[in-house]
């Protein structure tokens, strides 16, 4: 914790102490109660930052005695305001939410220490009424005046009843809370005035300490009063026993808790639906999708929704517009499983989740996928018609837990995102074993680049012929992180035109001051599709005073089949840039490219050239020699990426490769050590 937050939360602390300070008698000094507000201002504040609950805050509360008429008021209203402009939570985005859970808990807390502190001492009251009892001969007078004074004057209602349930003697306040006069209730069957659906527990719980069992039991039930309103009561149900220990009439104490049951109810509920939608939040889903799961052995599906374009909505019409889509977004799908065993929830923004139990009528995943676009599809109140992109958990394993589904669900919708709108994708294990890792490294690597953590180092390109250094070819280097998987997160992330533009020119300023040697560098797809391409090599040669005869362009093999960068290597050509392809595996596809493409340099695939040194002699072997030599006499060369070792070097030279670069010839290296 900060300075600042602690001095924050001393501050609440001593506002805290003036405000209940006036309320009630508590046994402490001044600074003794500073000490004990200040504790406990911290606990409420982990509470809010954990979402956890603090009941025990309300509970020592009522053991110091701030038991005041007020002091539960002003301290709900002191913290609330100091928590809710606290500076320590100003990165909670559910603040106010996670602020009104911990008051409900500490509220919570507070009543039931209060309850259970007037209940302890009504204990005490009927021990003393039943000693008064045993000892009736000789002081029956004096008891019987106490027990006339607590039976009367208690704002509890007390009804004594036989072991038939008869009332045998009730006060006026449980009159009050039935209805009815309290002549009325003598001779009558207390358990007659409870709802009907909790008759049947209290009976056996009556019976039980009737038979002996037990001397004591508390219950929250309903009872019914005379006009028909039920309201919630706490009850403390005592056996009394005769001079012979028999038991002889049971002792019922009532307490309305109607209004702290209401409360509570509404604080559970909004911690644990949505409060725009009124679906269930994230919190609620997890619980629901952790008891489906287990309840139906695994046989769930789990669907996890973006909304396509929503910020459109949101900035085009504005957020109230939104807001009133995601509400009949939330109606319409949950609309959509109304037949099924399912639970739809709102888990963030604009997401939803629905998870369906699977059944012999429940819609396969196409089905129900056609089912959530065809909701979305009809216009809304405002005119706009959504889409939705989709990432489906089927039938996930039994042990699977409920965070690692919706992990998965979201990794999944990402990639179905990734295809475009409306599109929606299965779950598949080994391919988020793949991407896993891939995905760490592209999420930070936008922060790598601005703090200068990336940098280009050159390796060298030897002409197999004679094994001379003909140049350098820039490698991308992020601490432990080579060249290939730097290209690889930097095209998943869209970070791949900046950072290739980046890299081009710094490596084409270092290269201007080689006294002979060529620059090679490798562009991502991305680049090479650029439209600008032509653009930004002409502006960093112009920047650099590189001269272009010694810069080599080599596009990606991939960006050129697609037609979209067949523009970029013939300007490139045009302005006197010697083009060739990278990443070249050999296809018909590819071969034709050689036809039509002004590309003097082909490199191969490091894949291809780690698969023929991994195998034996082989009909690969045979194919890319050919296709090598073929190649070469057209007039284009071939270089060969990653060599390791000198058969490798020999088998490539008998074939009629030009150049190649590698371990063997040398390692990657900063500028400052050329």
């Amino acid at each position: 914790m900060t300075s600042d937050a602690s001095a924050e939360r001393q501050a609440i602390a001593h506002t805290w102490l003036r405000a209940v300070y006036p309320t009630a008698y508590v046994p402490l000094s001044p600074a003794e109660m500073a000490v004990l507000l200040c504790g406990l201002v911290d606990e409420v504040a982990a509470a809010v930052r954990s979402g956890e609950t603090v009941t025990g805050v309300g509970e020592r509360l009522v053991r110091e005695r701030f038991t005041g008429a007020d002091s539960l008021r002003r301290t709900v209203e002191v913290l609330g305001c100091g928590l809710l402009d606290a500076a320590e939570f100003a990165d909670l985005p559910d603040l106010a939410e996670r602020v009104v859970a911990v008051l409900g808990s500490v509220s919570a807390g507070y009543a039931n220490a209060m309850r259970l502190d007037v209940f302890e001492q009504q204990e005490e009251i009927k021990t003393a009424l039943l000693t008064a009892k045993q000892r009736v001969e000789r002081v029956l007078e004096v008891s019987e005046a106490r027990f006339r004074e607590v039976f009367d004057s208690s704002a509890f209602g007390i009804a004594i009843t036989d072991l038939r349930g008869a009332c045998v003697e009730a006060n006026d306040a449980l009159a009050q809370m039935v209805g009815g006069r309290r002549e009325d209730l003598v001779g009558r069957r207390l358990i007659a005035l409870f709802h009907p659906d909790d008759v049947e527990v209290l009976t056996a719980a009556y019976r039980a300490a009737g038979a002996g069992r037990l001397d004591r039991f508390r219950e929250q039930r309903r009872l019914v009063r005379a006009d028909g309103e039920p309201m919630w009561v706490h009850l403390a149900v005592s056996l009394l026993r005769d001079a012979d220990g028999e038991p002889a009439y049971f002792v019922t104490m009532v307490e309305d808790v109607t209004e702290l049951h209401l409360l509570q109810k509404n604080l559970d509920h909004q911690l644990l639906h949505d409060s725009l939608t009124g679906l269930s939040n994230r919190q609620h889903f997890v619980t629901r999708l952790e008891a489906m799961h287990a309840a139906a052995g695994g046989g769930i599906t789990l669907y996890h929704l973006d909304l396509d374009a929503f910020a459109v909505v949101n900035n085009g019409i504005g957020h109230g517009a939104g807001d009133r889509l995601l509400q009949e977004v939330g109606r319409r799908l949950s609309a959509v499983v109304e037949a099924e065993r399912a639970c739809v929830a709102r888990v963030a923004g604009d997401e939803f989740a629905i998870v369906v139990e699977r059944s012999a009528d429940t819609p396969r995943v196409p089905a129900m996928i056609d089912r959530i676009n065809e909701a979305l599809e009809r216009p809304l109140p405002s005119g706009v018609a959504l889409s939705a992109g989709v990432g489906v958990v089927d039938l996930p394993g039994p042990d699977w837990a409920a965070e690692e589904l919706l992990r998965a669900a979201n990794t999944t919708l990402r990639q179905a995102k990734a295809r475009g709108k409306r599109q929606w994708l299965t779950y598949d294990r080994h391919e988020d074993a793949r991407s896993r890792d891939r995905l760490d490294r592209a999420a930070r690597m936008p922060g790598a680049l601005a703090a200068g953590w990336i940098d280009v180092e050159y390796q060298p390109v030897v002409d197999l012929a004679d094994e001379h250094v003909v140049g350098h070819i820039s490698r991308l280097r992020w601490h432990d992180l080579g060249h290939e998987e730097c290209a690889e997160s930097a095209e998943a992330n869209g970070l791949a035109l900046p950072l290739g533009q980046w890299a081009l020119r710094e490596a084409a300023g270092i290269a201007a001051s080689w006294s002979h040697g060529l620059l090679f560098v490798e562009l991502s797809p991305m680049q090479s599709r650029d439209a600008d391409l032509v653009g930004a090599v002409r502006r960093t040669l112009d920047t650099t005073g590189l001269d272009a005869s010694a810069l080599r362009i080599l596009l990606d093999t991939r960006a050129m089949l697609d037609g979209s960068g067949d523009d970029n290597a013939q300007v490139l050509r045009d302005n006197g840039i010697v083009t060739g392809l990278t990443r070249f595996n050999g296809g018909q596809a590819e071969l034709a490219l050689l036809a039509e493409l002004p590309v003097g340099a082909l490199l191969v695939d490091p894949a291809v050239v780690r698969r023929l040194r991994e195998v034996e002699e082989s009909l690969l072997h045979r194919a890319m020699a050919m296709m090598t030599q073929v190649i070469r006499d057209s007039g284009v060369s071939v270089s060969v990426p990653g060599v390791v070792d000198a058969d490798q070097v020999r088998w490539w030279t008998e074939v009629g490769a030009s150049c190649a670069f590698g371990p063997y010839f040398g390692d990657p290296i900063p500028d400052y050590e050329l």
